[in-house]
């Protein structure tokens, strides 16, 4: 997961984003015969708006069985508090502020009587370094996550606490809520030194708000203080309903566990001589063994996480999953927002081994170290691992690669069978995207990790994205994507892209969407696949195309084509405006021009700012003679001025950054507070700079490079607008220029083969407010009269929640299917056809 800073303006609160800008499309023609969602006969093919030809005697792509899978990452809680079936929160008192400033070692927890936590001598074991000291008659009683506790009548609970006690100390153990007792209560003794104790609870009652106690007749220190379900999946750890909605996608892979987990912090170990640092990059070695045992570290997303949910863990479930696992290591460069390459040849060498130990402990004889370690914790037979990923999401190209080629060559000499993956950055283009892929092909890599987060309307404007990749270098893992926002447009925004994958699968081997899982109380990034809370999970719109899609994958696509829909590319209309973002600044010496020299907007800001309308945030004031925004922490604090049909223009700015984080921006094309384009000056923590374009509040990076603002220097900034050409001048030298005339297509397509059953499965994309009435042209294809289908339908902004599914599939029959025939396809759906061989 990236933590770019335009990303990071999405995470908290995105809007919903509009698939398709007015200006660019024009509905294609309507018969006078109203069109119905159902199919119509082949006797109306002539009248159809759209037509698809499939021809089943050429080859295309293969696809292979892991083409999609999925990505595993604790962001939103996904881990502790989610997939990880532990119901007590900071069993082990090890939160600390530097988790989170809020945070001490017993937060969740409350006591009575006599109660303090210590990090002294007496403590569990080195790793696990605080406990809580218990004076007798005293009690801890802790809260969960979310609302509680929850638990189901019937259902058994394992109970667990490592105690010591100075002769011998009766703990009580209950479970409760408001309500009254949800269990009867156990009763342990604690003697002598630390030990393990265990009791089963059964929940006599179902609530979502249980508080679960322990009270100490006698002095007593207690750690690792633990409630799991005795029923998770398939009786290894994992909380049940959420690990079946990962298993129902049938995912080809699971990577795993990051993300910004694994290349941000410290890349020392947790031990005496980093000081027992916590701020350190995920270590897989960290994560294994008894869970007593294993280190805790503070999350990159703003809390702590316990590695109950480690490696061993991971392998398991991609294992009962039946998917690929797919581990990511450091690489020793930090990134999401970091930037640092870490030098120090020792340290690089100890992680290249560790990675090496890694490979055997998930592949290698009980015989060994490592697999001995493996078989120890209860599976001698190896996990089967063949792909490892070697970084994520690097901004430094060049120090991350020089790095990442030790890595590879270690591997190679030792296990030439697995596949080291790379990785092309943060973003979908740029320049830190071309160097990395320069390096990529020039070192002739396997596999480069793509990452993207981007507006509905760049879905639909890119399907063709990889139709132009060397089908000789390197293949492409699509490690991260996702449009902005968990609407069915958004769903129907990435199902239209996924065509193009299938498309392409003889470059693009690997997909996954992120982030997977969101717990809604502990949201750092939207959207997410697969939501819940601590009693019920529910899927996304999102989630229903990408089980769709990985559920019908198919096996080789049939090569097919598509009538496209008809696109007004007029030229870009709009007003001007500026802003900032985390930092002040002033403007001055505002010009607008008309092509033809006609003065459109003139303001030296020598009187007031009347003519500007301020829709952001931040505070804005003219201060001698210039127009200032002086809130350093305010983000996206836009004013604007002029006529929303303005077209054909040039604009004249004058920008001076006066303090903050980054530079300024200065706005074209402007309709409203969600549709505009802007020039990013001094972006991305003042990094980069590059052009932006929202529609609908979702963003797209139409062009970028690198560079910095100085703060206190005045900037001429000149934007030079012909019809959808945009051509970009700083201090009087042309910074670059771009054509945004790519139509954002609604309709896409894709027909795969299923070699097992020979069925065709025709795949359509509507993301348009009307039917798509198609004739279907199979060419010399041999094929049965009736046809399976599933289609997705809603309302463009419907959502599923926990309480209404908005968006799930139909499933249906036609038995209107012959080499040539006509299918309506509904307004806004994604639907499959599969076709039996005749």
């Amino acid at each position: 997961m990236s933590h770019a800073r335009t990303r990071t303006r999405w995470r908290l609160a995105l809007t919903a984003t509009t698939l398709l800008a007015a200006s660019f499309l024009v509905p294609p023609p309507v018969s006078a015969t109203p069109v119905s969602s159902t199919p119509v006969s082949a006797a109306a093919q002539d009248a159809a708006d759209y037509a698809i030809t499939v021809d089943p005697k050429a080859a295309g792509a293969q696809i292979d069985d892991t083409m999609y899978g999925v990505f595993f990452e604790d962001i939103n809680r996904a881990a502790d508090g989610g997939l990880y079936a532990e119901l007590v929160q900071n069993r082990s008192f090890e939160y600390s502020t530097a988790d989170n400033r809020s945070y001490t070692p017993l937060t969740s927890w409350a006591t009575t009587g006599t109660a303090a936590t210590a990090d002294d001598e007496g403590r569990l074991n080195a790793r696990n370094r605080t406990y809580l000291a218990l004076g007798a008659g005293s009690s801890v009683t802790n809260s969960g996550y979310n609302t509680g506790l929850s638990v189901q009548a019937g259902k058994a609970y394992d109970f667990s606490v490592w105690a010591r006690a100075d002769g011998s100390s009766a703990l009580t153990v209950t479970l409760q809520d408001a309500d009254g007792e949800l269990a009867q209560a156990r009763r342990v003794t604690a003697r002598g030194g630390w030990a393990k104790y265990t009791a089963r609870l059964t929940a006599t009652r179902t609530s979502t708000t249980g508080r679960l106690t322990v009270a100490a007749g006698g002095p007593a220190a207690l750690d690792m203080i633990s409630l799991v379900p005795r029923d998770t999946y398939k009786g290894h750890g994992l909380r049940a309903d959420l690990a079946g909605r990962i298993a129902a996608l049938d995912p080809g892979f699971v990577r795993f566990p990051g993300g910004c987990l694994v290349n941000t912090g410290s890349m020392k170990g947790y031990d005496e001589e980093s000081g027992w640092e916590r701020k350190r990059a995920y270590q897989w070695k960290d994560t294994i063994g008894p869970v007593e045992q294993r280190a805790t570290n503070a999350n990159f997303w703003g809390y702590n996480q316990s590695y109950g949910l480690g490696y061993y863990e991971y392998f398991q479930f991609s294992e009962d999953i039946g998917a690929m696992p797919l581990p990511v290591v450091p690489a020793l460069v930090t990134g999401c927002g970091q930037n640092q390459a870490v030098d120090d040849d020792a340290l690089l060498k100890r992680h290249i081994q560790d990675t090496l130990d890694l490979i055997e402990f998930a592949n290698g004889p009980v015989t060994g170290e490592w697999g001995g370690k493996r078989a120890a914790m209860g599976h001698p037979k190896p996990f089967r691992l063949t792909h490892l990923a070697v970084g994520n999401e690097e901004n430094l190209p060049n120090e991350y690669f020089e790095r990442f080629k030790q890595f590879r060559a270690a591997i190679e000499a030792k296990y030439p069978d697995v596949t080291v993956v790379s990785n092309s950055g943060p973003d979908d283009s740029g320049s830190t995207f071309d160097t990395a892929w320069k390096l990529n092909r020039e070192a002739n890599v396997d596999l480069v990790d793509e990452h993207y987060y981007n507006s509905p309307q760049w879905f639909l404007q890119n399907n063709d994205r990889y139709d132009s990749y060397d089908r000789n270098g390197p293949k492409v893992f699509l490690g991260e994507y996702a449009s902005q926002g968990n609407t069915f447009k958004n769903a129907l925004s990435e199902a239209a892209f996924m065509t193009g994958l299938e498309r392409n699968a003889d470059v693009v081997k690997l997909a996954s969407y992120a982030p997977l899982l969101a717990n809604e109380d502990y949201v750092q990034w939207r959207p997410d696949l697969i939501w819940f809370n601590n009693h019920a999970s529910w899927n996304s719109a999102n989630y229903e195309v990408q089980k769709l899609f990985m559920r019908n994958t198919g096996d080789r696509v049939v090569p097919s084509s598509a009538t496209g829909t008809p696109s007004l590319n007029g030229p870009i209309t709009g007003a001007v405006g500026l802003s900032t973002w985390a930092t002040s600044a002033a403007y001055d010496d505002v010009r607008v021009t008309g092509a033809d020299g006609t003065q459109l907007l003139a303001d030296d800001f020598s009187g007031d700012a009347s003519q500007w309308t301020h829709t952001g945030g931040g505070s804005w004031s003219v201060q001698d003679g210039q127009y200032v925004q002086s809130d350093e922490a305010a983000e996206n604090t836009m004013v604007s001025a002029g006529d929303p049909a303005w077209h054909d223009y040039d604009v004249h700015v004058k920008a001076t950054k006066k303090a903050g984080k980054e530079g300024f921006l200065v706005a074209f094309g402007v309709k409203d507070t969600g549709n505009y384009y802007w020039w990013n000056l001094g972006g991305w923590n003042n990094t980069q700079s590059a052009v932006e374009q929202a529609v609908d509040g979702g963003k797209s990076t139409l062009i970028s490079k690198a560079g910095a603002v100085e703060t206190g220097r005045a900037y001429d900034i000149d934007i030079e607008v012909r019809g959808r050409q945009v051509t970009l001048y700083l201090d009087g030298q042309e910074w670059g220029s771009f054509t945004d005339d790519k139509p954002a297509e609604p309709f896409r397509q894709v027909v795969t083969k299923d070699e097992k059953t020979g069925d065709l499965i025709v795949k359509v994309v509507n993301a348009q407010a009307v039917d798509a009435r198609t004739a279907v042209d199979l060419g010399s294809a041999k094929v049965r009269p009736r046809a399976e289908v599933t289609t997705l339908a809603a309302a463009p902004d419907a959502v599923n929640t926990e309480t209404e599914t908005a968006v799930a599939p139909v499933t249906s029959t036609f038995s209107g299917v012959a080499r040539k025939f006509t299918y309506t396809f509904p307004a806004n759906s994604v639907t499959f056809l599969r076709i039996g061989k005749g």
